[in-house]
């Protein structure tokens, strides 16, 4: 992982000694399972505890020597063990540690990127309401369409994240499973009762079926669902991004006091952190590419994965963790220029009330053929000479006839648009 993205207390799940502590915790729920059972004597798993002790250092230099991360941490954490050593990984092949204890890791980092989620859920949602009944011009395909509410680009964005946390919480009870089934999963020399056993004083519930490792499934799920999330912070920092243009400059990302936004241009603020998060979001998805391909193994298993994962699993929920962060930093701190923004809806002259114009004319008795042919001939000219759209059709003969100056004056009020705008927010009130 790169550090300046590191962010606590993401960052300290995935160091070294942390992954050997939750191997440790895999293989003293082990012990005390063997404990119930009466394999182990009693009070195994306790001078286990007692003398288990975890020297980084001691355990990389002996890998050096075996080629072997387990084992490396086997031979050096009970090296200070007499008997009660017997009982230690009895019965264990290393996936059923390294798989169980990612499980562990992975709900603990699901665990706190929720948070941060609804973290940012609330700031969205505060956002939507503050802006509910600015109205602004509504585009699509980058043109100007018709005016809208200001409000609803947050309100779509806080919908888009109470689907996403509903995701991520129902794949965090999916991956909360793990393996004690031995060297191709099929309880040869290890019980399924004993698995249980110390399965649940881990909180996790037995993968149904095993082999050597749990299936790749769970990772895949997961790293798909933290990429759909990145997709929506690109989504938010996209729309900042273009809304930060110097032509349209509706809005702005912080732009913080002796920040400077260019080393040879003084005068430039650029949406430098909607940008990270665009490519950081590139990178959520290749991360979910990975896990895809992580999901067939030769036979009982390979270590094609193992590598990768390497990668992958600390990089991906500590790039989606540092994303959410910053978006809601993004968001909190977001300027908006409500004036500008309330004057590009009158940028084309008032093009983007056609529609309005179409309707009126339908309703007071043209085919809609017809009003559609007269609207866009005067829309287009319009747009080929920058004149006014609405004193262009206000001096057709035929409009005037069907539609009164009354009439025609409330067809070019932006607020129209909004009329609905409450009833779209109801849908979220009790969220």
């Amino acid at each position: 992982m790169v550090e300046r993205y590191a962010l606590e207390p993401l960052k300290s799940l995935w160091t070294l000694k942390a992954q050997y502590e939750r191997w440790l915790e895999v293989e003293l729920a082990v012990v005390e399972a063997y404990e119930q059972v009466g394999i182990a004597p009693k009070g195994t798993a306790e001078e286990i505890r007692k003398k288990a002790f975890i020297d980084v250092d001691d355990i990389l230099a002996t890998e050096q020597v075996v080629d072997h991360d387990v084992i490396a941490f086997i031979k050096s954490v009970t090296k200070n063990m007499g008997d009660e050593a017997r009982y230690f990984h009895y019965g264990l092949t290393s996936s059923d540690v390294v798989d169980t204890a990612n499980s562990l890791v992975l709900i603990r980092a699901t665990d706190i990127i929720l948070e941060s989620m609804e973290k940012l859920r609330l700031v969205l949602y505060e956002k939507a309401l503050q802006y509910k009944t600015l109205p602004t011009i509504g585009r699509t395909h980058g043109v100007h369409a018709e005016p809208t509410s200001f409000g609803l680009k947050f309100l779509s964005w806080y919908a888009e994240l109470l689907r996403d946390i509903e995701r991520l919480k129902r794949v965090r009870e999916e991956i909360a499973v793990g393996k004690l089934s031995g060297a191709v999963g099929n309880y040869a020399n290890i019980s399924p009762e004993v698995e249980k056993i110390a399965l649940e004083k881990l909180g996790l519930k037995p993968t149904p079926v095993a082999t050597q490792v749990i299936s790749r499934d769970y990772i895949a799920h997961l790293l798909a669902t933290f990429a759909i999330i990145a997709g929506l912070i690109e989504r938010i920092a996209i729309e900042i991004r273009h809304l930060q243009r110097t032509e349209v400059l509706e809005a702005m990302e912080p732009f913080k006091e002796g920040q400077r936004g260019s080393s040879a241009m003084p005068h430039k603020k650029n949406p430098i952190l909607c940008e990270r998060l665009t490519g950081m979001a590139r990178l959520m998805r290749s991360y979910a590419q990975v896990a895809f391909e992580n999901m067939a193994l030769w036979h009982e298993r390979d270590i094609s994965h193992s590598s990768a994962e390497r990668y992958i699993l600390p990089d991906s929920t500590m790039t989606i963790y540092y994303m959410l962060e910053k978006a809601r930093y993004l968001i909190e701190n977001l300027r908006v220029f409500e004036e500008k923004v309330k004057k590009n809806i009158d940028i084309t002259q008032g093009l983007v009330y056609s529609q309005r114009i179409l309707l009126a004319l339908v309703e007071a008795g043209m085919s809609r053929e017809e009003a559609y042919t007269l609207v866009q001939k005067y829309a287009l000219e319009c747009w080929e000479t920058g004149e006014s759209f609405k004193e262009r059709l206000r001096s057709d003969e035929k409009i005037s006839q069907l539609i009164t100056e009354e009439k025609f004056e409330e067809l070019f009020k932006p607020d129209y648009y909004l009329k609905n705008i409450d009833k779209i927010y109801e849908r979220f009130e009790k969220k």
